[in-house]
């Protein structure tokens, strides 16, 4: 089967789709605050508005998009929205849509930090928890449908989500082993032309009727500022180096290797680079660190600031600015503990997040131009197909630490896997998670709703003692 290439022109640039930069600054800023529920709540909520709503890329740019971040270490919905930012307006266009959408985030788990240090267990706060996780729970669940009925579009593609959701979640085979497998299949599969791997012009009646890219604004050819160029990339990925690296350097020389402000930078640049599959892929390696080597956190804290990141708009790897926020509240040197608190978060954040935009700006030119060659597609949509079924596990393994207060290991050979100890039931997160799946599957309520309900309701339940 020949290759074929989009070719470069005609180009419709960013001037020509007629979307202003104020524009896109006020949906990038409405797509933040709507970024709750972790990878698969966020990549959903960027398709409902930039494809189904506005209507800016069509269904299978954003989905070649979404399979290049899902190869890359990192956040891959942040990236999301660096690209697609990208490709509207350019580089400010990716930097405006990569920082809105960590900032709510940032804001809403800094404050929530402070809250933690200064006044520990609250009850009206650990209710809004317990509500906000039903709610999740939920949103994810509902984000599983929605991405697996636009990306299982033949059988391989269903076969290949299903292997992955077996291996990650009864044998722990390694997210990158699986996104590797994933796109070699789905590559030779599709240069051989078997009829597995064809994917059907149709939709699924649950997914909606699929927007073309011919009929986005961006329209189907490749814009101008999309072509590889060498020297851009170069320019810019030095230009990111040195916002990254530097202050890490500058802290090494000054501070010594030994101080909490170089660690965090030394550590948190490592996860950056290694962070496949998300914060859930790296969550036991940096609890395990923060813990024992660096006693950065106490144990069970690593929990607490998931539970944060889970219930704030932004990803999920914010849980690491929580890590960075403890470990320089407890160790603050000459400086004031929220003083220092907040330069640790502060931090974290920085190294976790600007390599992102490193890997966008150096590689989105030259995967956009792929877009039209038929085996890379076909492996990257592999790749997306095996994402269901690792999101599907996360979906699993958040709901069991939801719903059930205990879960207990399973290792028989090669299988290894946590199942829920029945028993221990949660019953008050049952009947709340199971109102918001009704909220949102049936009633077709929007998420903020959903959020705020189950957040008020699991206030009233924990100050009513009925938990």
């Amino acid at each position: 089967m020949a290759d074929t290439i989009v070719p470069a022109e005609p180009s419709r640039g960013p001037a020509e789709h007629g979307i202003s930069f104020m524009e896109a600054f006020k949906v990038w800023l409405r797509v933040a605050a709507l970024s709750f529920g972790g990878p698969a709540g966020q990549i959903a909520v960027m398709h409902r508005i930039v494809v189904d709503e506005k209507r800016w890329v069509g269904e299978s740019r954003f989905l070649h998009a979404l399979n290049y971040c899902m190869l890359l270490p990192g956040p891959e919905a942040q990236q999301l929205a660096v690209y697609l930012g990208w490709l509207m307006h350019r580089t400010a266009g990716g930097l405006m849509a990569g920082i809105l959408f960590i900032l709510p985030g940032f804001l809403s788990i800094l404050a929530l930090s402070y809250i933690y240090v200064l006044y520990g267990e609250v009850s009206a706060v650990a209710g809004l928890f317990f509500g906000l996780k039903a709610a999740v729970l939920a949103i994810v669940l509902q984000a599983v449908f929605r991405i697996g009925g636009r990306a299982l579009k033949s059988l391989a593609m269903i076969l290949i989500a299903a292997a992955a959701f077996v291996a990650i979640f009864a044998f722990q085979v390694p997210f990158p082993l699986i996104i590797l497998a994933a796109g070699v299949i789905g590559y030779f599969g599709t240069r051989t032309g078997h009829g597995w791997f064809a994917v059907s012009g149709g939709h699924k009646a649950a997914a909606g009727k699929i927007l073309s890219d011919a009929d986005s604004a961006l329209g189907e050819a490749m814009p101008a500022h999309a072509r590889p160029n060498l020297q851009w990339s170069l320019r810019v990925s030095v230009v990111l180096l040195l916002l990254w690296l530097a202050p890490v350097a500058i802290l090494y020389v000054t501070l010594g290797a030994d101080n909490v402000f170089t660690q965090i930078g030394v550590f948190f640049s490592k996860m950056a680079v290694v962070t496949f599959g998300g914060a859930y892929a790296v969550l036991a390696y940096v609890a395990q660190e923060a813990v024992q080597n660096y006693q950065w956190l106490r144990p069970g804290e690593m929990l607490d600031g998931l539970g944060m990141a889970e219930t704030t708009p932004g990803p999920l790897i914010m849980v690491l600015q929580f890590v960075g926020f403890l470990g320089a509240y407890r160790d603050a040197g000459g400086l004031g503990p929220l003083q220092a608190a907040t330069i640790g978060a502060v931090l974290a954040t920085w190294v976790t997040f600007v390599p992102c935009f490193l890997w966008i700006f150096l590689g989105a030119p030259f995967i956009e131009r792929l877009r039209g060659n038929a085996a890379i597609s076909g492996g990257m949509a592999a790749i997306t197909a095996a994402v269901v079924g690792v999101i599907l596990n996360l979906a699993i393994w958040f709901g069991m630490h939801v719903l059930f207060a205990d879960v207990t290991a399973i290792q028989t050979g090669p299988l290894s896997m946590e199942v829920p100890v029945l028993s221990s039931v949660d019953w008050a997160s049952l009947v709340l998670t199971l109102l918001a799946i009704l909220a949102i599957f049936r009633l077709k309520m929007s998420v903020m709703t959903v959020l705020l309900g189950s957040a008020v309701l699991g206030m009233a339940w924990t100050l009513a003692g009925m938990r």
